[in-house]
């Protein structure tokens, strides 16, 4: 196993702290000189969400890296209604800052989905999960949130926990929830099959791209999905945003966002933007959604190439002579060297229980094979050291 360059490390982690986002890194960005304003604002497509009533732009926020207030002001001024957030996100302070921004907004204007984890190990976990809602509300200045995700599920025994499906029942019967729905990366077919059977999730964030190494099984789930009355949200759409850890390569968002939206059954994509020309760049793409034939050939270009996109397919875990939660270490990977986030990628990393010598021990990773071509050993030396350095020294 390599030894991770320390200094690079760093350095990148700085830079991330210092505020140098991918803000100009997805090609074909414009630079805004100002916020769109309401006279700027253009008509977007908008589709239903299964069941649950809601029509939504095809284009909504993923607020989960910003924290500027102004581009979620450019945002909401350019017509995109739906604004997805997180308990944890921020440590709290991103659901925060959309509470101060909508308190004075026509409740009617917007709909904001923020997710929670469920500790199921925990013996105190029904009055834990509903304290985790109560707070989220108390910090969006909100009665209740439109949708309410269970966050980042990855095994069916969760989906259908009955500790779980009765306190999420709850919570919309008592007004905090409109809609109810979950979150993955991982196991998706099996999971969407499984949220069927069991009967109370309207709606579905996935992560969904042109990279997808099982995309007719995961399009043919989120079809049953839909048939059964659920709504699908795309995340992680752009793959990263950029194709290595040094940025050299950048990724057309406009192109990834039409390639999701040529699917009928995903309703709207929640691109991470975090500046005003990265709004631009999902707004191109809203006006104009059609696939068109240079997106084709540009997304071609990409299918084999690395990128920083895992699959969680979960292969290397069972090749992992450790049983390291890898593609959770790939994607703390993907939040520090593609979305720059490395406050992000430490919590992610710690939430684990992942050390920085994971590896220790291992003279040579029984990790072969990788689907997406990841040097698995290689990105884990570079990322887990993030876990020992101050918080104070991240963004």
């Amino acid at each position: 196993m390599k030894n991770i360059n320390r200094r690079k490390f760093l350095n990148i982690s700085a830079l991330a702290g210092a505020g140098a986002v991918v803000a100009s890194q997805i090609a074909g960005c414009k630079s805004a000189a100002t916020a769109p304003t309401d006279g700027a604002k253009q008509k977007i497509v908008t589709r239903k969400l299964g069941k649950t009533g809601m029509e939504i732009p095809i284009l909504s926020m993923g607020v989960m890296r910003a924290d500027n207030p102004a581009v979620v002001r450019a945002a909401y001024n350019s017509g995109l209604t739906h604004f997805d957030t997180a308990h944890g996100y921020q440590n709290g302070k991103n659901e925060e800052m959309l509470g101060v921004f909508f308190k004075d907004k026509d409740r009617r204007t917007f709909t904001i989905a923020t997710k929670g984890k469920a500790n199921l190990k925990s013996d105190n976990f029904e009055q834990e999960y509903e304290d985790m809602l109560n707070t989220s509300l108390r910090r969006l200045q909100m009665d209740y949130v439109d949708i309410f995700y269970t966050h980042a599920v990855e095994n069916l025994d969760v989906v259908n926990d009955p500790r779980l499906v009765k306190m999420l029942k709850k919570f919309k019967a008592d007004g905090k929830v409109r809609h109810i729905g979950f979150s993955t990366h991982a196991n998706k077919p099996g999971q969407i099959d499984e949220a069927i059977a069991t009967g109370i999730y309207e709606v579905c964030l996935i992560s969904y791209n042109f990279k997808l190494n099982i995309l007719p099984e995961v399009d043919a789930a989120i079809r049953r999905g839909v048939k059964a009355g659920m709504g699908f949200v795309a995340m992680k759409s752009m793959v990263g945003g950029v194709a290595d850890a040094e940025a050299t390569s950048k990724v057309n968002g406009a192109a990834c966002l039409r390639w999701v939206w040529q699917n009928p059954n995903i309703t709207t994509a929640i691109p991470g933007f975090t500046s005003f020309d990265l709004l631009d760049n999902c707004l191109e793409a809203a006006h104009s959604p059609k696939l068109e034939a240079s997106d084709i050939k540009y997304l071609a270009g990409l299918k084999e190439k690395e990128l920083l996109y895992c699959q969680s397919c979960g292969d290397c875990v069972k090749q992992c002579s450790k049983h390291l939660p890898i593609p959770d270490i790939m994607r703390a990977y993907m939040y520090n060297y593609g979305y720059r986030q490395p406050s992000l990628s430490k919590d992610t990393l710690t939430e684990l229980s992942v050390a920085n010598n994971a590896c220790s021990g291992c003279e040579k990773c029984t990790v072969t094979h990788c689907i997406s071509g990841f040097k698995v050993a290689d990105k884990i030396a570079a990322i887990t050291p993030i876990v020992d350095v101050p918080s104070c020294f991240l963004a």
